[in-house]
């Protein structure tokens, strides 16, 4: 069982070691009261000038330099290796929504990994700033405030259905699945609502959609949020 180390009623803002420059780190600012360092995401904190609440990780990629920097008792050492930084970070945050950077950009693996968690955790909303979008798992209703001719992707990590309004190209009746049909550059009319039937697929929107997709997911009602999945692995054992 997961064990929260972090508890917030307000946005969380989660640092990566990976590509982030201040405009990223100031943006999820704006929007966050908390803010979490996972491993080597630290460093782009400090450097940002931003007080950490908790580093979380496996310390193999933060430097001891930065973690003197850092009271003793906000860093939270996961030693296990059966996981990335990104899980062990977004599964030990209690929020309503997690705004992360840092983990986009750099190596496709790394970022390939980061969408394989957001799937893994649907109960935990977190959205992946990058330097031109937002990427997050749509959850089961979102209303976008997108622009006409603005691009709205859908990948899916597994099959699954959805209905649209405002898409230039509908998806209502579309089995959706990543060895057959998969949603790349779509187009918004305006406005966009969505609707999915499984926490299994990837939306990807511009980035100057960051505050109001915040504002859509904090407050969101019960049933417009995925529970947790069934069965999801209990934590390796900790030191």
């Amino acid at each position: 069982m997961t064990f929260p180390i972090v508890h917030s009623s307000d946005p969380v803002a989660l640092f990566g070691g990976g590509a982030a420059d201040l405009a990223d780190v100031a943006a999820v600012q704006a929007l966050a009261t908390r803010f979490v360092a996972a491993d080597g995401g630290a460093e782009v904190a400090l450097r940002a000038g931003v007080a950490l609440d908790a580093v979380i990780g496996d310390f193999d990629s933060v430097s001891p330099e930065t973690l003197a920097q850092i009271p003793a008792d906000r860093h939270h050492r996961i030693a296990e290796q059966d996981s990335t930084d990104f899980d062990k970070a977004l599964r030990h945050i209690a929020a309503p929504l997690v705004l992360a950077v840092g983990f986009l950009g750099g190596r496709v693996d790394h970022q390939l990994a980061c969408l394989s968690v957001l799937a893994r955790y649907p109960d935990r909303p977190c959205i992946l700033l990058g330097p031109e979008e937002c990427v997050l798992l749509c959850p089961p209703a979102l209303d976008l405030d997108t622009r006409a001719g603005e691009v709205v992707s859908l990948v899916p990590l597994a099959p699954v259905q959805g209905t649209s309004a405002g898409l230039r190209w509908g998806i209502d009746g579309l089995v959706f699945d990543p060895m057959v049909r998969v949603g790349t550059s779509n187009m918004a009319e305006g406005p966009v609502a969505l609707t999915m039937t499984a926490p299994a697929m990837i939306l990807i929107v511009p980035r100057r959609c960051l505050s109001s997709l915040t504002r859509a997911l904090v407050h969101a009602s019960r049933p417009a949020r995925w529970p947790a999945r069934a069965g999801q692995r209990k934590d390796p054992p900790q030191s």
